[in-house]
This record gives C-alpha cells, sequence and structure tokens, in this order.
C-alpha cells in the first residue's frame, strides 16, 4: 500500500476526475453561430477563468455561477448573452458519464474503504452525477451543503466536520491541483493522489501520488488492478 495506514475515508473530487466535465461542449452547443470559430478558445479559457473568479466569493447556485462566467465572458469578447443562456448548459450537466474505467475501480476500492465525494456541484445535479457513476458512497458533501465552493478552505474544513477526521486520517483523490490538491495540502491532508487527465500541470512539490489511468487507483491501495478500460482525451476540472 502506497500509505503508511488504511485511511478512514478515500475522498473524491468528481467533476473533471470521476465524471467526465463537458461544460465546453455544453457552451459550445449552446451558443451555436454566436461562438466565432477563430475566438472559441480563447473564449471557453476565459469562462473557465471567470467560474474559478465567481466561486471564490459568497455562496451562489452553481447556475448563477455558470451564467455569471458566461455572461462576463461574453461581454468581454463582444458577443450577446442570451437569457436561457446559462440554464440550458446548465440543464446539461447531470447528463455526463464518468471516464472509462471509474466505476470499476471504485467497484474495487469501496470494498476497502469508505468512498465519500466532495463536489461543487448543487445537491439535486450531485444526486444524478453519483447515480452515473454507479457506485456506492459512504457520503455526498456538495457545494449547496457547505455554502462554500472548492478552492475555499472552509470547504475541506466543513469535510473534516462532517465525517469527523482529521487530515491525516483520509486519501484525497482529485484531478485538479487548482481546485483541490493545493487547497487539501494548506489544510494539512498528506495522502493525496493525483489523477492527471491531462488538463492541468503536475504540481508534484505538493506531494502526491500521480496515477494516469483510474484502473492504478486500488492499486495504492494494495488491491488487484482492474481491467483497463479505453483512454479518453482530455476534459476539465469542475468539481
Amino acid at each position: 500500500m502506497a500509505f503508511e495506514t488504511k485511511p478512514k475515508f478515500v475522498t473524491f473530487d468528481m467533476n473533471g476526475t470521476l465524471i467526465k466535465f463537458r461544460i465546453n461542449d455544453a457552451i459550445r452547443e449552446v451558443l451555436g453561430e454566436r461562438l466565432p470559430a477563430e475566438i472559441a478558445a480563447d473564449f471557453l479559457q476565459t469562462c473557465k477563468a471567470y467560474r474559478i473568479d465567481e466561486c471564490m466569493g459568497e455562496y451562489k447556485s452553481f447556475e448563477h455561477v455558470v451564467g455569471d462566467s458566461m455572461e462576463r465572458a461574453m461581454r468581454k469578447f463582444g458577443l450577446k448573452y442570451g437569457e436561457g443562456d446559462a440554464r440550458a448548459v446548465y440543464d446539461h450537466i447531470p447528463t455526463w458519464g464518468p471516464y472509462p474505467g471509474v466505476t470499476e475501480a471504485l467497484g474495487s476500492l469501496a470494498e476497502e474503504v469508505p468512498l465519500v465525494i466532495i463536489t461543487n456541484s448543487d445537491t439535486s445535479h450531485a444526486a444524478r452525477l453519483v447515480e452515473n457513476l454507479r457506485t456506492p458512497f459512504e457520503v455526498v458533501i456538495t457545494a449547496e451543503q457547505m455554502g462554500v465552493y472548492k478552492p475555499r478552505l472552509r470547504a475541506f474544513e466543513y469535510m473534516f466536520d462532517k465525517l469527523g477526521v482529521e487530515p491525516d486520517e483520509i486519501v484525497h483523490v482529485s484531478a485538479s491541483p487548482m481546485y483541490d490538491l493545493r487547497p487539501a495540502a494548506a489544510m494539512g491532508i498528506k495522502n493525496k493522489v493525483y489523477v492527471d487527465r491531462g488538463f492541468e500541470a503536475d504540481e508534484h512539490w505538493l506531494g502526491y501520488e500521480l496515477i494516469t489511468d483510474i484502473a492504478d487507483l486500488p492499486v495504492l491501495f494494495g488491491l488487484p488492478r482492474p481491467a483497463p478500460g479505453p483512454r479518453s482525451g482530455p476534459s476539465e476540472p469542475g468539481g
């Protein structure tokens, strides 16, 4: 086992780590011809930056995070924002499924240690996305319950209180150093796993185990490696 002691829980970021977070595809679909091809990449990167910024203030629903970030980006690029744009993008979210191999790897790990999700999703969406994962989770913690979004440190404080654990009693797993692994390190979580999905750079100084295939996760706990699924391309983190 890669960790000195068996944790009380393995905690997971969900969107972008377990669920393929396809928000860029949703934005492209909703905006259609209003989003010129020549600016699409820069526009979507700006939307992402504004979403992070919107997560750092007072709590609002994720629909409003999506809407306010899109409106700010569209204003910057001189595009016309439609009243129903945010809702149309938001409604895509609960239809998204897991990356290949996720259900098998989590099913194997769940036999060894309780699994927990801490997600930036709203509670109703989180419930539907967890169903898509087809995995037994002991606890699902949402931004709506916490009243705050990752990477705010208060999100991790809420998780510790909810689970009744100290930072050294869990292993935290995420594909995002920015949303999860930096604040986890700041909060004293020693045991961390970075699932490199290809959308953020390796920040090895944070002190995590790095894997590129979710099938390698059970191996870190001394379990057999599930049969590998087909590879997926990069998506992006969302919490």
